[in-house]
């Protein structure tokens, strides 16, 4: 991937919003258990950065994705996972298909505010009875006059507890599960929406939560693109957040690699250091190719998308790869700082317990398995001659 001045121009710009409007709050909004999403949207909303792949005619900056990608790269240096998690969800998660396939008055009305920051958005799909199961999605969405009404759960949802409107996924027809979904822009102060919270293991400073929909009426003109093609859209939406989650882990597994040389530099057993022990420094040392590895699978999984090729299958193994190392890596770490390691506020156990969601979150590993393996012709049924044609 070659990067330009306008790259590492944008690369400063996050590093330094990070250092300055992030970094020094984490800690609180990890023991509140929420940060100020709508304060911090709005002040990179000033700066450009939560549009900088969209129209410019609704606000955003008209950059291609890799520019997206550099700002993800950046968050990676965010000293926990919620905070970069949040922002991603609104940048390349909830907003890709509206974008690309929305009307005017969709952009206008949802698009436009969420790229100037004065929204918050999130993304309504999975549910209590299917995650990465997508076809499983349960949500209706009847028309009744000019409107459609919505009945169903969505589970969790990243900023939903302050989400001002969900990019939701709901049946709109009695269809094939692969033609029977749409996605619609709802209003989270629409009347029948409550939200619950969800607490976790990790991510704390992100809110998550389950959101009901009892009879909620939303205009038809919310919804995005095509009725029937959401499946579809959703699914290339979610190559965009495969790729974020990618992006936005690398610079946090380099980081944590750092601060475990530096503290078994200095920790001293039996004699001499951590550090010393040939098992630990050479185990260091593979992490941190394998970082370099997942990186350059990354960055070319971005270049052929920005070109313009279908990235399915290296997406999913860089998703797949990412999460694994994210297990290896922390866990390996964690280890070497012994009994510190073990306490809550250690930025290694705040890792471990963050960046386990990624084998979960936006397609788990077997999804991603199952993805490869299809690509691969494997799977029973295809054949490597379909595969390769694909």
């Amino acid at each position: 991937m070659h990067f330009t001045p306008e790259h590492e121009d944008l690369r400063r710009t996050v590093a330094k919003f990070v250092e300055n409007e992030i970094n020094p709050h984490v800690d609180a909004w990890e023991a509140a258990e929420e940060f100020p999403s709508h304060e911090i949207f709005k002040k990179l909303g000033d700066l450009g950065l939560l549009g900088i792949k969209y129209d410019p005619e609704y606000g955003g900056l008209g950059l291609d994705f890799s520019y997206s990608m550099v700002m993800a790269e950046e968050l990676g240096l965010v000293t926990c996972g919620g905070v970069p998690m949040a922002i991603g969800v609104h940048t390349d998660m909830c907003t890709p298909a509206m974008n690309r396939f929305g009307s005017d008055h969709v952009k206008r009305n949802f698009l436009a505010p969420a790229i100037a920051g004065d929204v918050v958005g999130c993304l309504g799909v999975s549910e209590p009875g299917g995650g990465s199961d997508v076809a499983a999605v349960r949500t209706t969405a009847r028309k009744d006059g000019g409107d459609y009404v919505i009945s169903g759960t969505k589970m969790w949802i990243t900023n939903g507890m302050k989400a001002d409107w969900c990019c939701l996924l709901a049946n709109t027809s009695d269809g094939p599960v692969h033609k029977n979904k749409s996605l619609i822009a709802v209003p989270m102060d629409a009347k029948g929406i409550t939200r619950q919270k969800i607490r976790k293991i990790g991510m704390n400073s992100s809110d998550t939560a389950q959101l009901f929909f009892d009879e909620v009426r939303v205009p038809q003109q919310n919804i995005i693109g095509q009725e029937g093609f959401g499946f579809t859209m959703q699914m290339l939406q979610f190559q965009e957040e495969r790729l974020y989650a990618c992006a936005s882990s690398l610079k946090g597994f380099d980081r944590l690699i750092d601060l475990t040389i530096d503290y078994t530099r200095d920790r001293q057993v039996f004699g001499k250091s951590v550090l010393d022990n040939q098992m630990v420094h050479y185990r260091l040392a593979e992490l941190r190719t394998e970082v370099e590895l997942l990186r350059a699978l990354t960055w070319s999984a971005i270049e052929q998308y920005v070109s313009g090729k279908d990235v399915t299958k290296l997406a999913s193994m860089a998703k797949l790869k990412t999460g694994r190392l994210a297990r290896e890596l922390t866990d390996t770490c964690l280890q070497y700082w012994g009994g510190m390691g073990y306490t809550f506020d250690n930025p290694v156990s705040r890792a471990y317990r963050d960046t386990r969601l990624v084998s979960i979150g936006g397609g788990a590993d077997e999804v991603m398995l199952s993805i490869i393996c299809k690509l691969e012709g494997t799977l029973p049924g295809t054949s490597n001659k379909a595969a390769k044609s694909h």
